[in-house]
């Protein structure tokens, strides 16, 4: 079983085209993989009278409540929102940077989410940030080994960004972090 795992979708981020009708908070609860799960799911597919449905379907599980933020323009919706942590889709613009420091500020957990495929600086990203090892993409690129000059800068954490039930793993990425001797951050205690 794995430590950790806060980067997950499910069926309520009904617009991306990834997600299968299988890929529901309740099939998650019921193949637990890791031992401290967090769903986040992208913000505009939950926004409005979809929230609280979305926060009761995962905190009834047990489970950490996220929200995964597409950018700057975002983060003035998202920080009003009752959530443990934040996912960051932080391009190379001052807008998403200014979006990082902000989140920042709530004193909750951010995460910058897959930084090679989102084209993120990671010498412009704010130090309190938290910088993911993502399964899905990591390995698309040999610029993951640039992530061994922000060891003692960031903590880092590993995800599996499932947006599938059979991609509920961190086999890549744990490899890659063992490769550069880095060591995830547990962000939450387990929940009983």
């Amino acid at each position: 079983m794995l430590e950790q795992d806060l980067h997950i979708h499910t069926t309520f981020s009904t617009g991306d085209s990834s997600i299968v009708p299988e890929q529901t908070v309740d099939l998650i609860a019921r193949y637990p993989h890791a031992r401290i799960i967090g769903i986040s799911d992208h913000l505009e597919y939950v926004l409005d009278n979809r929230f609280d449905v979305y926060k009761e379907a995962v905190c009834s599980k047990g489970f950490y409540l996220g929200i995964e933020i597409g950018g700057g323009k975002w983060v003035s919706i998202a920080v009003e929102l009752p959530v443990d942590y934040y996912i960051f889709h932080c391009k190379d613009n001052s807008d998403d940077y200014r979006g990082l420091e902000l989140l920042i500020e709530t004193g909750k957990p951010v995460i910058v989410a897959h930084p090679f495929i989102m084209g993120t600086n990671l010498k412009k990203v704010p130090s309190g940030s938290i910088i993911e090892i993502n399964n899905r993409y990591i390995w698309r690129t040999s610029r993951y080994r640039e992530l061994a000059e922000y060891k003692g800068r960031f903590d880092f954490i590993l995800s599996s960004d499932a947006h599938q039930p059979n991609w509920l793993s961190q086999h890549i990425a744990r490899s890659i972090a063992l490769e550069l001797s880095i060591e995830e951050k547990l962000l939450f205690p387990e929940k009983s």
